[in-house]
């Protein structure tokens, strides 16, 4: 069956205090949204990507792909008012069976392992997410004051986040929620249980200006690799 990718790029770069949104912004000579779509690219030519952009963001999108010039085949939809309503018209442009991965456009450092493990076990559970240990210790806000709580019972979750693409467009046919935070909180909304498998450290998602240090430094020992 086919491989789908939904890579959802609709931020404004508020917090990167910023006029250019996040995704644009240039690393090694292209924008950061052009780095992840080739990681997924690289790892499966045959992959479907579909980039889902706002209406305000296409034009120049479409620009910079021709003066670069950028050659991975994707398609574009049109981003929602908000991440829910993005991935639904994201998930709109697949009428086949298969599997679907959903990624955040400013993750460009997912591995390959990763992508490898999520798709292969999505076979077996038809929803996957990786997830990193946290390592940082943990507090819980109470009403006069913090206690602290176990960090080992808890879990960062990563992107992309891969489904049976009929039970991930079921799922989204859902109302929407405040309380859906991504896409697996979408589907165990209606029951269905996730299966957790071990993400990669250096997949951050870039939302701050210290982000885009860490991400510039990486790029950097990425070139100096090859």
């Amino acid at each position: 069956m086919k491989r789908y990718v939904v890579i959802v790029a609709g931020g404004k770069g508020l917090r990167m205090g910023k006029d250019l949104p996040k995704q644009f912004i240039p690393f090694q000579g292209k924008p950061l949204l052009m780095h992840t779509m080739e990681v997924f690219f690289t790892w499966d030519p045959a992959i479907r990507i579909i980039l889902v952009l706002p209406t305000g963001h296409q034009a120049y999108w479409k620009m910079l792909c021709e003066e670069l010039p950028f050659t991975v085949p994707h398609r574009i939809a049109t981003g929602g008012e908000t991440r829910f309503h993005s991935v639904l018209n994201g998930l709109q442009c697949i009428t086949d069976s298969g599997w679907v991965a959903v990624h955040d456009g400013v993750r460009p450092f997912v591995s390959a392992e990763v992508l490898e493990r999520c798709f292969r076990e999505v076979h077996q559970s038809g929803a996957v997410i990786p997830v990193v240990p946290i390592v940082d210790s943990l507090r819980k806000k109470e009403e006069n004051g913090s206690v602290p709580v176990d960090r080992n019972l808890y879990l960062a979750v990563q992107t992309p986040q891969v489904f049976e693409v009929d039970l991930l467009k079921k799922a989204y046919a859902q109302p929407y929620c405040d309380l859906f935070t991504d896409d697996a909180s979408v589907v165990e909304n209606m029951g269905h249980p996730v299966c957790l498998v071990e993400g990669n450290r250096e997949n951050i998602k870039i939302t701050t200006p210290f982000d885009l240090l860490i991400a510039d430094a990486y790029f950097q020992q990425k070139a100096n690799s090859y």
